[in-house]
């Protein structure tokens, strides 16, 4: 499992104005605790460039692969690379801005590439691949799109997996306020959570 996380103090920034900086933090926190949860008992590796993250991940058992400066995309080609080198010979990469991620294992097919779009078909949530294809990462604004054109072009079998909970990220104020998102928020953030 390779989860990419981002600072958390620099996370979730189209929220600004609407969560105060430390709400933005801990729901930050919050969500990639819940992606690394739904990973068990997957080996799990968390690819970032922030020492509080590397701590947090630590403590929870995971694996840090440090990539200052790679930005999202070189650090996860860099810990694809790096768990293969491990020995792994599948990879599930997750966001960590997934506040209803349960069972990730799950999205994994032996010899397939599995892409679970986000609610949009915009982004891509969760990919997962074996090691051995190559399949360069492009996350940003239409990644799923993007991914589904180079996984077909593998020659691989692909499955497009439709998840209701998988495909909730956490990006802006509507997606907070999404009707299965909402009340699993507000117990975190209270009264931090305008409506």
């Amino acid at each position: 499992m390779l989860i990419p996380i981002k600072a958390f103090h620099a996370a979730k920034g189209r929220l600004t104005g609407w969560l105060p900086d430390p709400d933005r933090a801990r729901l930050a926190r919050w969500m990639a605790e819940r992606v690394v949860a739904a990973a068990q008992p997957l080996p799990t590796f968390i690819a970032c460039d922030d020492d509080e993250v590397a701590r947090w991940a630590e403590s929870l058992g995971a694996q840090v692969l440090w990539g200052p400066g790679l930005g999202l995309n070189g650090a996860i080609d860099q810990g694809v690379e790096t768990v293969a080198r491990q020995g792994a010979d599948h990879v599930i990469i997750s966001h960590g801005d997934l506040p209803l991620a349960r069972d990730l294992s799950r999205v994994a097919r032996p010899g397939e590439i599995v892409l679970v779009p986000d609610r949009r078909r915009d982004g891509t949530n969760v990919l997962s691949r074996p090691c051995s294809i190559t399949l360069a990462a492009s996350y940003g604004g239409g990644s799923f799109g993007i991914h589904l054109e180079a996984a077909l072009a593998t020659g691989a079998p692909v499955t497009v997996r439709i998840d209701p909970q998988l495909s909730i990220d956490i990006d802006t104020i509507e997606d907070c306020r999404h009707p299965l998102v909402a009340p699993v928020l507000h117990p975190i953030l209270g009264e931090a959570m305008p409506l």
